[in-house]
């Protein structure tokens, strides 16, 4: 039987990945649980398939091997084997420890200044350069996470939610199963035949997988069965 350490890199890396992803696709999640799954995955440490240390990947990294993985069923392992990218192999485990610290309590902060402040904390001789911690950042999801414009316990409420929830740009998986419908305003009033000025709303009905619009229309009013405006 062939030891794991015999395999070339390229196969550690493969199954390391899919014993990952693997448990997704045995069972898939329900709509709206993918993402909070991967945020589990990604808080856990795993050994890297080389030098044996833990190791943890960002979130993004791991949807990524996720959909990789899905579009072969027949063989995902194959998949997955590609060359590392090496993002964070010339990090020592001190240093991928403050950037995760630092990025835990300062998530805002651009790449840049992160660079900066781990310069004046580790010391330059012991932090590699900025190309390197910007490529390990990337590598892990560790991206910048701009400031809400509303800081009350609602808005903080409803982005914490957000951040549990898997984001789709459609809900159903095919088209024709969900049909939209919503008025939209209009930016300029007119003026009709009565002397009013009022303002017109356009109706559109769209698909909700393929964003195909099936229907628009402008109307005088949201009902559906205009009132007479004589007076």
């Amino acid at each position: 039987m062939t030891e794991l350490h015999d395999l070339p890199v390229r196969d550690r890396w493969a199954r390391l990945r899919f014993a990952i992803v693997g448990p997704l696709l045995a069972a898939p999640p329900e709509s709206g649980q993918l993402r909070e799954l991967i945020t589990a995955l990604a808080a856990r440490r795993w050994r890297h398939p080389v030098t044996g240390d833990d190791i943890q990947f960002g979130r993004s990294t791991i949807e990524r091997w996720f959909y990789q993985a899905r579009k072969a069923p027949h063989d995902p392992v194959a998949k997955l084997r590609k060359r590392p990218s090496g993002a964070g192999a010339n990090l020592s485990p001190q240093t991928v420890q403050a950037i995760r610290t630092q990025y835990r309590d300062h998530p805002g902060w651009t790449c840049q200044l992160h660079f900066d402040n781990l310069k004046v904390m580790l010391g330059a001789a012991n932090l590699p350069s900025y190309t390197t911690v910007r490529r390990y950042m990337r590598a892990q999801g560790l991206f910048r996470e701009r400031q809400p414009r509303h800081t009350s316990a609602g808005a903080m409420l409803a982005r914490d939610r957000l951040e549990k929830l898997e984001v789709r740009s459609f809900e159903v998986e095919h088209v024709n199963a969900l049909w939209h419908l919503d008025f939209h305003h209009g930016s300029r009033k007119l003026l009709i035949h009565d002397g009013q000025w009022i303002t017109p709303m356009l109706l559109c009905v769209i698909d909700d997988r393929s964003r195909v619009v099936c229907h628009a229309q402008w109307f005088l009013d949201e009902t559906a069965r205009r009132p007479d405006r004589k007076r």
